[in-house]
């Protein structure tokens, strides 16, 4: 274990997440912005027709391992419900995802981003997302605001999904730094750890119980590569205590 020069994050669940995540909302707040509905599509019209694209056709997408833009998304949705809206794509992303849920910090996130502030550890973030590296950054920004992230990389921006090594690869490129003198953190041993190792960064797995049945983790599996285990942000800034050149 290498003291890190950077230091790469996932984002949800491992530095935010979505407390009370309601899509109804999320839609709700879109349409107050419609300026055009012709068909008087309402929000079920809406919820359908976002099942429709979004958990058929997009998922079967990302299972593959590869991302569509939720910007994409959202024209695909709302030209074929016939809804125009005086926002511009970011605006939509940022407004449904602000109403469906406003977001939290993970326990201790910002103390951890403070401490590796403090200590001249650079960091960025990488995360599996529909939503754009701009939308994330707002957000981050809103709820970290001392956060120094050098980027933001998304995978709806990248086309892939961790852990395929084409992301990985390309923020070390946009660092300029070694495999070696970068560690990863995030909270899915094979899109993160696993990921993270197959370049030669170093991997953390941050296995934090807050809200941690969000999703199925029915075939989450110990990482099968050497790693950090750790559940509380605590954790890590003890091993850089011990660990600092």
């Amino acid at each position: 274990m290498k003291y890190p020069k950077m230091i790469l994050f996932d984002n949800g669940h491992t530095l935010l997440y979505e407390p009370g995540w309601n899509s109804d909302k999320g839609n709700a707040e879109l349409l107050k912005y419609a300026t055009k509905n012709p068909n008087n599509c309402t929000l079920e019209d809406v919820r359908k027709g976002a099942e429709l694209i979004f958990d058929k056709h997009i998922e079967s997408i990302r299972e593959i391992g590869y991302d569509v833009s939720g910007q994409v998304g959202d024209k695909v949705l709302y030209e074929y419900l016939g809804i125009e809206f005086s926002l511009t794509p970011l605006e939509m992303e940022i407004v449904f995802w602000n109403g469906a849920s406003s977001g939290a910090i993970m326990p201790d996130a910002d103390k951890m981003l403070d401490y590796i502030n403090e200590k001249g550890i650079r960091s960025a973030v990488i995360s599996n997302l529909l939503w754009s590296g701009d939308a994330l950054t707002e957000r981050l920004n809103r709820l970290l605001p001392r956060n120094r992230f050098e980027y933001v990389m998304t995978s709806s921006d990248y086309l892939v999904r961790k852990p395929n090594r084409i992301l990985f690869d390309i923020a070390l490129k946009k660092a300029n730094l070694r495999a070696e003198d970068v560690w990863y953190c995030g909270d899915n041993p094979q899109a993160d750890i696993e990921g993270a190792a197959q370049v030669g960064i170093y991997p953390v797995w941050y296995d934090n119980d807050t809200e941690k049945n969000y999703k199925d983790r029915s075939n989450i599996q110990i990482p099968k590569c050497e790693h950090l285990h750790i559940r509380e942000w605590s954790e890590m800034i003890d091993v850089l205590e011990g660990i600092r050149p």
